[in-house]
């Protein structure tokens, strides 16, 4: 979502806040600007719609220089993608960047305007700047003093970074519900939305909390915490890896990282197995007490992670003989759930920032649940600090909007714990033992499933001119067909839905004509008779038939389906292996069609507003 840069230095910064942006640009936006406070004091203000490139387009033709600036990548939530909705938004001599959403602007804009105050753009962020110079106006006041006093008069959920062209050389950073890491570097200080944007200048970080209040020069930090109380946040010296800079020879990001999932499921694989067992120690000497109590899963996640954890409740109740709940955040979030006994509480985000989902656990944590659990891709993110404990996914850097090796990489971890809690529960020796030999050999199985791409891409040819797509599959392949739906529409713009096959003559057979196609997941399982059952209806009705099946499974191709043969697969891994091919054919139909693959109108790759 949003992406925010700010730098105070000896040195002029505009190039530093321009590549820091460019580093975000993965997750999704639609303008961006750039401000800087000149030597001789002057604001100056760059803002263009469209790609990152276009606002350095702009610098290049009218240089910026000045020590001390902010930048922003907008995703549109408060007035349309434009130039004078873009960030930074002014009030006189403040300048203010912003992700979140500040829910009661309304009152604030309407009271700021009967004070004579001016509002230029249709955004929530505005009436932040105004609000802070009117603070100041008024009280006499320093810009730090102004945030503390602003803060309270705001609802909903902030990151932002202010600077104030009458002092130079301090800027002033808030959070609340969306994150914000200072970057440490000599004589030199910057703070951004993800650390990912920083990397080129500095490896030394410090994750601003919940509430905190920071303000920085180009020498020091200081951090109020929610109680206005002063803190000393520890420094972490960060070995995340940026590897966006190529595409590896890839056309897409996308691409590339379908294709990395056989090295990402090895990563995330690697030192938690030995001896035909899981070992999940990581989780530290008091997580077995912990997990041996467990009686019910409760799992929240969002989007494509909510899909890793419908398949997982499949595992969970199946193979550990585990009660398993699965609950989109941001429903789970505003009601009011009954918590079931000795229940463990799993969050499930690549990013670790998802508003929802870290609205979730902090609601979990309130409600006393036996312990949570975080599985996430990223090692200094908000969820992995908050939750209790953590399984990382090794998946890398994901830059695609679409998730590709982060859903699969989750499933990989959510079947390990399943083994875990498995064995504490009693499950047979045999099943932990088939659970390891089948993850051991998921990387060569992917790889396999790979070399199909070229039979998917003729495949992809036959979906240019269509405007709709359902997906089948029963079991732990239904989720799998809810994941293939959802990417196809994520980055073709096709509508997509998915069903569980059972359900056809409950209502989805009333769409199945010659102009719909329905892709099935069909691996060879116990499901897989009543699964051809529910294909012949949809043949008797003149439905276009798509089916992922391996080789022994008895389909044939004629002109109503068309049969994708996938190579053997273990059935305990089988929804992991099925969503590659899927995956393949959502990226193709999108090249066919001419979409922005890695970065989709509308969406944004980490979701830190509701």
């Amino acid at each position: 979502m949003c992406g925010i840069v700010g730098a105070i230095a000896k040195r002029d910064v505009a190039e530093i806040l321009l590549e820091g942006l460019k580093r975000l640009e993965y997750r999704g936006y639609d303008s961006a600007g750039i401000a800087v406070i000149s030597p001789k004091g002057e604001l100056q203000r760059i803002r263009r719609v469209g790609k990152v490139q276009a606002l350095k387009d702009a610098v290049e033709a009218h240089p910026l220089k000045g020590t001390i600036g902010i930048a922003h990548t907008r995703w549109a939530t408060h007035g349309e993608p434009a130039e004078h909705n873009a960030h930074p938004h002014i009030s006189d001599f403040i300048a203010v960047v912003h992700n979140g959403i500040i829910e009661n602007f309304e009152p604030l804009r309407e009271k700021l305007i009967a004070k004579g105050y001016q509002f230029r753009s249709e955004t929530d962020t505005e009436v932040i700047a105004h609000l802070i110079h009117d603070i100041i106006s008024t009280d006499d006041c320093s810009l730090f003093e102004a945030v503390q006093k602003a803060i309270p008069q705001l609802r909903g959920a902030y990151g932002t970074v202010i600077m104030d062209t009458r002092n130079p050389d301090i800027l002033v950073a808030a959070r609340s519900g969306s994150p914000l890491v200072i970057g440490c570097g000599m004589g030199e200080n910057f703070i951004a939305s993800d650390q990912l944007a920083l990397l080129p200048v500095t490896r030394q970080f410090i994750f601003l909390e919940e509430g905190d209040i920071a303000l920085i020069t180009h020498r020091t930090v200081s951090i109020l915490d929610k109680n206005f109380k002063e803190v000393t946040r520890p420094k972490v010296e960060s070995d995340a890896r940026y590897d966006a800079g190529s595409k590896a020879g890839f056309n897409h990001y996308m691409q590339k990282e379908i294709y990395e999932q056989p090295n990402a499921i090895k990563n995330t694989l690697e030192g938690r197995m030995a001896h035909g067992k899981v070992d999940l120690s990581e989780l530290g000497e008091q997580a077995e007490n912990i997990l041996k109590q467990v009686e019910h899963v409760q799992i929240v996640a969002c989007g494509t992670a909510y899909n890793a954890g419908m398949v997982a409740r499949y595992w969970f109740e199946a193979l550990a003989g585990i009660p398993c709940d699965v609950e989109i955040a941001s429903e789970f979030r505003y009601r009011k759930p009954a918590r079931r006994k000795n229940s463990l509480f799993i969050t499930l985000s690549q990013s670790g920032e998802t508003a929802d989902t870290l609205a979730a656990l902090r609601l979990a944590k309130e409600n006393h649940y036996l312990s949570t659990l975080a599985v996430c891709n990223v090692a200094a993110s908000t969820l992995v600090r908050e939750a209790d404990l953590v399984l990382l996914t090794k998946a890398g850097v994901e830059i695609g909007v679409a998730s590709t090796k982060a859903f699969t990489t989750q499933l990989t971890v959510l079947l390990l714990l399943v083994a875990k809690l498995g064995r504490l529960n009693d499950m047979a020796p045999s099943t932990e033992q088939n659970i390891v030999q089948a993850l051991q050999i998921l990387p060569n199985r992917i790889e396999q499933a790979l070399m199909a791409e070229p039979q998917i891409k003729q495949l992809a040819r036959q979906f240019v001119d269509k405007h709709h797509a359902l997906f089948l599959g029963r079991g732990d392949e239904y989720p799998i067909a809810m994941e293939a739906s959802l990417k196809l529409k994520e980055i073709s713009y096709i509508h997509a839905e998915a069903y569980a096959a059972g359900e056809l003559k409950h209502g989805p057979l009333a769409l199945i004509d010659a102009d719909m196609p329905v892709i099935v997941m069909a691996p060879t399982n116990e499901m897989l008779e009543k699964l051809k059952s529910n294909i012949e209806e949809v043949r008797a009705r003149g439905g276009q038939l798509y089916v992922f099946a391996q080789q022994d499974a008895g389909f044939v191709s004629d002109d109503t389906m068309h049969i994708i043969n996938l190579p053997h697969i273990e059935e305990l891994t089988a929804p992991i292996y099925y969503t590659v091919p899927t995956q393949l054919l959502a990226y193709h139909v999108a090249l066919i069609k001419g979409t922005d693959v890695d970065q989709p109108r509308n969406l944004a790759k980490s979701v830190t507003v509701e």
